[in-house]
């Protein structure tokens, strides 16, 4: 698992505008008309309406798209009680995962309050606000009787997410675990470590998919749950059992199934290698299970195993359910969220893992047995099937079920609105750094002693993502490092001007003199340039000593291109290196080349810059739609002497059909066609683009690609990553001196992948 700081954790949720969450206005509000229309006198008419109507308010207002998070903080992830207010970075996160993984706006609620009373009666009250509301971080028992009532007493979907979206991914996973064994649920006997609301929650669950409870022991930390004990509640009594059991050891001996939900480290090899032939092993304490994954597959060969780690195979991981469970119940306005559609969620997400894997999927994992199997039981969280096979399943339950009161007739055309509903930035680089997880690489970081580039180090190496080398006055980056409090004692540090260097330097510089000597360049020179931080790292990626490089923190742009074109140079058969930022918007990401390498390019570098975008894009698992853009629309603006930057791109346009149909391009196009589908198919319904949404652009020039990127930046709002070289042999990539460590991160990422 990656390793976060503190001052990593403080930084993230600090930085910039507190917290993970925003409010964003929806509608026009720029004119005085707009805001009287948003507020009075204009707003009077929808009230009046829903006055008349209530329904309506689904029509007039945020309501069917929005869910409170809402927790009291009496058991905040393994924090336990801490309070409503310290809960709060918990309820925005989870906010933050419904929006991303699912377009469903969040408020999240703290109520400061341990009265179950208190509790039911203030959600009760602000309940008409919202079309759904997920309980999080309640302690049992509480937490029972808070959505039994809270069920009873309001009209919308309801779920406590710690009890009900650990069960329905661990089911779904046992389902296909007991398929792969040739066990039948009704047959297996179960051991439940742990007797809070998840573990309690998923044994209901399992039961109503057909487990006996007779065949169940659960275990608190008192030992076993036995009917002759005296000290259990109402809601553990229901799973007590009458056999002779008394601790974890003596129930899992013959167990086909264990369920952690306790703590780390309680389960012994012993332990699982009592356990019946063929067993099911889910340890899902959380960060460490109840025994390790290594551990636990050393004991025996005929194992199947999960945990709650991202690190092993078979994720338990809740953002497989609750997204999508309150996507399909918030888009037919269910009543609730009931036993039918979770039981439907179970079976979706059973069903999807036993489907062929998109390639899509297998690249983002850099895992080509993606294939259903003993470590492939359950879907992968970056699946983008997840949306459109949970939602429409669970919104099918609620219909079927009676509880849906706006029910959906055209199945195809909604699974067509929830993939659009997502932008795939939002995908973009979790693929990304998946796959370059899976092969870190060694990246060296020209300036080693600049603060920017430690915390960027620090992340990527913790994170799994690369090994850093960093380039600079080892003694001076050993203080920052020790003043910050980074873990870097696994990076690398090399002191171009030190003394032990001097063999390295060497070799350098005659590899330089060679590359130059008929460029005016001595040996004396090539020597001198090796104490330069560029010129070395720069070396160090040429000789393999490193695989890839990031620079230009602290360093003019050009600085860093001249030696790594002299040095590292284009690609075989390629005339020209070329650029691209990449753009994140809410429409999704889109690609600009070239952006900050070719001034005025001619036919053969705007065809070349286009094929090496191509080839980008494609490395995000995206099909590039490329829009070649100028100020014209096919030939609205007739050749001349002055359009010779026009006439670039024709030939360009043509040429491309010509060489390369397999590829989506089309132009010359005005910007505004280029992104607007619909207006394109309206005037140009010929375009090769046709109803497509374009995500890659093309631009005629240095000026324009570098203006409007920054103008999508400054003013536009969007994220910009890059910029992203094309077309070097090996990686090396200049960050902008503005760019932030989250910036650097995406670009080491970017150079890791290149590099495999």
């Amino acid at each position: 698992m990656a390793k976060i700081t503190k001052e990593d954790a403080l930084r993230y949720h600090s930085e910039g505008r507190p917290g993970k969450l925003e409010v964003i206005p929806t509608k026009p509000h720029t004119t005085q008309r707009d805001l009287s229309l948003a507020y009075s006198p204009g707003v009077a008419f929808p009230c009046l309406e829903i006055n008349k109507n209530f329904d309506d308010i689904y029509k007039y207002t945020s309501k069917g798209n929005l869910v409170a998070v809402i927790s009291n903080g009496t058991a905040v992830l393994g924090l336990g009680d801490i309070g409503a207010g310290a809960g709060k970075p918990v309820m925005e996160g989870k906010g933050l995962l419904f929006k991303i993984f699912a377009d469903i706006d969040v408020f999240d609620i703290e109520i400061e309050t341990k009265d179950i009373e208190k509790f039911v009666e203030t959600v009760r009250n602000i309940a008409v606000t919202f079309g759904g509301i997920n309980l999080e971080d309640i302690k049992a028992p509480e937490c029972f009787e808070i959505e039994e009532r809270l069920k009873r007493e309001i009209q919308i979907p309801l779920m406590h997410d710690d009890q009900h979206g650990t069960a329905i991914i661990c089911s779904a996973g046992i389902i296909n675990a007991l398929e792969l064994v040739g066990k039948k649920l009704t047959e297996a006997k179960i051991v439940i470590s742990g007797a809070g609301a998840a573990a309690i929650a998923c044994t209901k669950l399992i039961i109503s998919l057909g487990a006996k409870v007779e065949n169940i022991v659960m275990l608190d930390s008192k030992g076993a749950l036995r009917k002759d004990r005296t000290d259990l509640n109402k809601y553990k009594v229901k799973f007590a059992t009458d056999r002779d059991v008394n601790n974890l050891g003596e129930a899992m001996k013959g167990a086909d199934i264990f369920l952690g939900l306790s703590q780390a480290n309680i389960v012994s090899r012993e332990m699982v290698q009592s356990m019946a032939q063929n067993p099911i092993v889910f340890a899902m304490a959380n960060p460490d299970p109840e025994i390790s994954y290594d551990e636990a597959m050393a004991s025996r060969k005929d194992l199947i195993m999960a945990t709650g780690r991202s690190d092993y195979p078979n994720q338990v991981n809740n953002v497989l359910g609750f997204p999508y469970i309150f996507r399909g119940a918030l888009d037919v306005r269910a009543t609730c969220i009931n036993e039918d559609m979770k039981l439907a969620a179970v079976y979706a997400l059973a069903g999807l893992a036993r489907e062929v894997v998109p390639e899509s999927v297998s690249k983002a994992y850099n895992d080509s047995n993606l294939v259903f199997g003993k470590e492939y039981i359950i879907p992968k969280p970056l699946d983008p099937r997840l949306i459109i096979t949970v939602a429409p399943a669970v919104a099918r339950a609620a219909m079927e079920s009676g509880v849906a009161r706006s029910p959906i007739s055209d199945w195809e055309q909604y699974k067509l609105e929830l993939s659009q509903r997502l932008g795939l930035d939002n995908q973009l680089f979790h693929g990304i750094v998946v796959k370059a997880k899976q092969n870190p690489r060694k990246i060296v970081f020209a300036e080693g002693n600049n603060l920017k580039i430690l915390r960027t180090a620090n992340e990527v190496l913790h994170e799994g993502i690369a090994l850093p080398i960093l380039l600079g006055n080892i003694e001076e980056i050993k203080q920052l490092i020790t003043e910050n409090h980074f873990d870097l004692e696994k990076a690398a540090i090399f002191d171009p001007r030190f003394t032990g260097s001097e063999e390295i330097r060497k070799s350098f510089a005659e590899l330089i003199w060679k590359k130059r000597q008929r460029k005016g360049i001595t040996l004396e020179e090539a020597y001198e340039l090796t104490f330069n931080r560029n010129y070395y790292g720069i070396m160090m990626v040429e000789t393999g000593l490193a695989d890839g490089m990031i620079s230009g923190v602290t360093t003019h742009y050009g600085d860093v291109m001249g030696p790594a074109l002299s040095l590292i140079g284009p690609k075989p058969n390629l005339n020209r290196i070329s650029s691209m930022y990449i753009v994140m918007t809410k429409r999704g990401p889109l690609f600009f080349a070239d952006t900050t390498v070719n001034l005025d390019p001619d036919v053969q570098t705007l065809i070349e810059t286009t094929l090496l975008t191509a080839d980008e894009v494609k490395k995000f698992n995206i099909e590039p739609v490329i829009a070649m853009v100028s100020y014209s629309n096919f030939g609205s603006v007739k050749s001349s002497e002055h359009t010779r930057t026009l006439d670039r791109v024709r030939q360009t346009v043509a040429f491309l059909h010509e060489n390369h149909p397999e590829l989506i391009v089309d132009g010359e196009i005005q910007m505004n066609f280029a992104l607007n589908k619909e207006l394109r198919s309206q005037k140009f319904p010929f375009t090769l683009l046709e109803n497509r949404d374009v995500n890659t652009i093309i631009f005629p020039n240095l000026t324009a690609g570098n203006i409007a990127y920054k103008m999508m930046y400054e003013i536009g709002g969007a994220e910009v990553v890059g910029p992203i070289l094309m077309g070097m042999k090996k990686p090396i990539h200049i960050v902008p001196t503005e760019c932030s460590v989250r910036e650097i991160v995406h670009m080491t990422t970017i150079a890791v992948v290149d590099a495999q």
